[in-house]
């Protein structure tokens, strides 16, 4: 059985996008939120989530068939493990030219666009279209790292027709569906094209699942609030 550990699905990001991909893809997984309490070392959220990987971070994937549970952390780790386990799936592009140009995206996100995740945190429930606004006006590297997703994202659709980046969903729509979010909660100015791709990721069921899950939370982490006092 496999097990996905996640926080929050009103702010955690990184846990979005493995447990939208297990969703989407109609893989069987248990489901364990371990509520953003704190992260120091001491909090019942560190303390949960080292017993399982030596970061103390989410998402963590456990294996239970694996012999002594096997945790993967990280989430292009846990891609490639959900990847191998289930071929059938087929949730990276089948040729290899594309499944190259996917992981790329993915690792291109993974360590990168630290500017709109500082200015511009998920935060499904909030609507923050004036502090968006603000963010545009004054965050240069804001507008540099929307308008390399508005150039990626524009050159995908493009070159495999839709309706997701190639084509058919994969491991990168999983990927940037947070950045899907944060566009959405910011009112971020992007292209037609790029408002159209977003209303179809959202529309995802599991996209969606996600929503409605992290909309019935209604649990204020003010660590995780820098932009309102009270919901």
């Amino acid at each position: 059985m496999l097990k996905l550990y996640i926080g929050n699905k009103n702010y955690s990001s990184w846990s979005m996008r493995p447990w939208v991909l297990l969703r989407q893809a109609g893989l069987p997984f248990e489901e364990v939120m371990v509520r953003f309490d704190s992260f120091a070392a001491d909090s019942a959220f560190k303390q949960q989530l080292l017993a399982l990987n030596p970061i103390g971070k989410v998402p963590v994937l456990l294996d239970t068939e694996v012999d002594g549970g096997l945790a993967i952390w990280d989430t292009l780790a846990i891609a490639e493990y959900l990847a191998e386990k289930y071929p059938q799936a087929q949730l990276w592009p089948s040729d290899t030219a594309s499944r190259a140009r996917a992981r790329s995206i993915c690792a291109e996100m993974h360590s990168g666009f630290a500017a709109l995740r500082t200015h511009c945190g998920m935060n499904i429930e909030a609507a923050l279209p004036e502090i968006g606004q603000l963010v545009w006006r004054d965050q240069a590297a804001v507008r540099s790292d929307v308008a390399r997703i508005v150039a990626m994202w524009s050159g995908l659709l493009e070159r495999h027709g839709g309706p997701m980046l190639f084509g058919e969903f994969s491991v990168a729509d999983a990927y940037f569906a947070p950045v899907v979010m944060r566009l959405k909660t910011y009112a971020l100015p992007v292209p037609a094209e790029i408002s159209a791709y977003v209303e179809r990721v959202c529309a995802l069921p599991a996209v969606q699942a996600w929503v409605q899950d992290a909309l019935a939370e209604k649990d204020f982490v003010v660590f995780d609030e820098p932009c309102r006092v009270s919901r």
